[in-house]
C-alpha cells in the first residue's frame, strides 16, 4: 500500500510539473516572456504559486523546461540503449546527436534567441543530463559506482553547454535590429567538435573497466 501511494504521489507530482511547463511556454508564446508571471503560470495550471516555487525558480526555467522536456533521461537511455560493443565515446556522441539535432519548432527557437535570460536558462538546463547520464555511464563501465562516471558525465554535459552557446552566440550571427539571435552554423559539428575531445578520458576509463572485467 505504501508503495502504491509512493507510485500515485510521484505521478501527480510529474503530472504538476508537466501541466506548469506547458502553461508556462503556452503563455510565453501568446504574450511573450517579459510578459508572463510567475501568478499567471500558477492559475493557468491550477495551482498556487507556492506549489510553483516547489517544481522551478523562475518563470525562464519552467518556459525552458518545456522546450528540453524529459531530455535527460531521453539521453541516458539512448546512450544505455546502444550495444555493449559499440565504443563508448561514439555511443554517448551519437546519443546526444540524436536528442540535440531534431528539428526545431520556429516559433519556440525564436522565444529562446530573442530573451536573453531564456538564452541563459536553456544552456543551463544541459546540466540535467548529468546525473542520468553518469548513471548510464556507470552502467556500461561495469556499474562500480566509482568517481569515474560522475566526472565524465559532468565533462560530456559542460561540452555540450559549450557547442550550445557557441551555436546561438556565434558571430557568425549578429542579432538583429530587434535584438534576435539566430543560430547559425551546423550544431551537430559543434557538438562533435566539443565531445571529441573527452574521447581519450572516455576510453581510457573504457579500457580500464575491460581490463576489472577479465582480471
Amino acid at each position: 500500500m505504501t508503495t502504491r501511494r509512493t507510485g500515485l504521489r510521484e505521478q501527480k507530482k510529474q503530472a504538476t510539473r508537466a501541466a506548469l511547463r506547458e502553461a508556462a511556454l503556452r503563455l510565453a508564446l501568446e504574450r511573450g516572456p517579459d510578459n508572463v508571471r510567475v501568478d499567471d503560470i500558477a492559475e493557468a495550471a491550477g495551482v498556487s504559486p507556492r506549489t510553483y516555487n516547489n517544481y522551478f525558480s523562475s518563470r525562464e526555467q519552467a518556459i525552458v523546461a518545456a522546450i528540453t522536456a524529459e531530455r535527460e533521461s531521453r539521453v541516458a537511455a539512448a546512450v544505455a540503449a546502444r550495444p555493449a560493443h559499440v565504443r563508448l565515446a561514439d555511443a554517448l556522441t551519437e546519443a546526444i546527436l540524436e536528442q540535440y539535432t531534431e528539428p526545431h519548432d520556429h516559433d519556440k527557437l525564436l522565444l529562446i534567441t530573442a530573451n536573453p535570460a531564456l538564452c541563459d536558462a536553456f544552456l543551463d538546463a544541459t546540466a540535467a543530463i548529468e546525473h542520468p547520464l553518469a548513471a548510464a555511464i556507470d552502467q556500461r563501465l561495469g556499474g562500480t559506482g566509482t568517481l569515474t562516471a560522475r566526472a565524465l558525465a559532468a565533462s560530456v554535459a559542460a561540452a555540450v553547454r559549450v557547442a550550445l552557446h557557441q551555436w546561438i552566440q556565434s558571430p557568425a550571427a549578429p542579432p538583429t535590429a530587434d535584438g534576435l539571435v539566430v543560430p547559425s552554423g551546423s550544431l551537430p559539428d559543434l557538438l562533435r567538435s566539443a565531445l571529441a575531445a573527452l574521447a581519450p578520458a572516455l576510453d581510457a576509463a573504457e579500457a580500464q573497466a575491460q581490463q576489472r572485467s577479465h582480471q
